[in-house]
């Protein structure tokens, strides 16, 4: 398998998209999580994987958001860990993608900055879950969706307890560039991640695109790094809009704009998410298709 890193600040790169429409879509109940899917639903699953991968992305995501030990409690799936991994590599194996990412999601545990205690419940969470992929053939970890910034932190803490691949790592982020329901802006987490050696930044957003390219840049001139944005289709914008504005991922072919935009702000992972289709993958594919990255 290529290495991923040898193309950082090279050609511009698609993520797959995350499978919950596709999945809830075709009637299965995507609230009690993917992971579930995997064992239990696998043709569902690989089937929503070949939709994305004919979308043709670089980088196929396995279908693990939720598996840290925490949140497979949740699940009640505390004991499935590792079955679960091995599921998910297993489906995405069939694909042969360029570049497979394990994707790790927030451990949503308590995350108080002042306690030691706390920070290293988290941080271990992680590293467990770094740590269940082994030697499995992945290129890197994608920590998607990270809370806060201590928790941005705890993840890579615990990866870098577990692996020397890259490490992507990514925030929800408001319109003002902030942690999304938090006054942190989006340089604090820069920084963080470049102290604790992460080897890509991103951000999700559905604001418009030219909102989202101005966090772009605000991050461009935080860090050197490869910066990573995901495009989040609202259910709203499933919809046809009285006024795009409100709406500006409505249609597919509106990826194509943006993702002009945000190449020439400083991006150069791309990725839709949310409501989103393997239409939009195909869009994101389509419109950097042969280009280089800008930085």
């Amino acid at each position: 398998m290529p290495d991923i890193q040898m193309r950082f600040h090279g050609d511009m790169l698609v993520l797959s998209g995350s499978l919950r429409n596709t999945l809830a879509r075709g009637g299965y109940d995507v609230e009690q999580g993917i992971e579930q899917l995997d064992l239990f639903e696998e043709e569902a699953v690989e089937q929503a994987l070949r939709m994305q991968m004919a979308a043709g992305p670089q980088c196929l995501c396995t279908p693990t958001l939720a598996i840290t030990q925490a949140q497979l409690a949740h699940e009640r799936m505390r004991d499935r860990q590792q079955e679960v991994v091995n599921a998910a590599l297993a489906l995405c194996g069939r694909f042969r993608p360029q570049h497979l990412l394990a994707q790790i999601g927030p451990t949503r545990l308590p995350l108080d900055a002042s306690s030691a205690a706390s920070l290293v419940a988290n941080r271990d969470q992680y590293a467990q879950a770094v740590g269940a992929f082994g030697d499995g053939g992945v290129d890197g970890f994608f920590f998607d969706g990270l809370l806060s910034v201590d928790d941005v932190r705890c993840a890579l803490m615990g990866a870098r307890k577990m692996t020397a691949a890259a490490v992507m790592v990514s925030v929800n982020v408001d319109e003002e560039g902030n942690l999304e329901g938090r006054r942190s802006p989006v340089e604090e987490m820069v920084a963080v991640a470049c102290d604790l050696q992460a080897d890509v930044v991103g951000v999700r957003s559905g604001a418009a695109p030219e909102t989202i390219a101005h966090i772009v840049e605000r991050i461009a001139d935080t860090c050197d790094l490869p910066i990573l944005v995901q495009l989040a289709v609202l259910e709203e914008n499933r919809r046809t809009p009285l006024d795009a504005s409100d709406a500006p991922y409505w249609h597919p072919d509106a990826m194509i704009a943006a993702a002009g935009r945000l190449r020439a702000a400083g991006a150069q992972f791309l990725r839709a998410v949310g409501e989103a289709s393997a239409s939009y993958t195909g869009a994101l594919a389509a419109a950097t298709a042969g280009l280089p990255a800008v930085r």
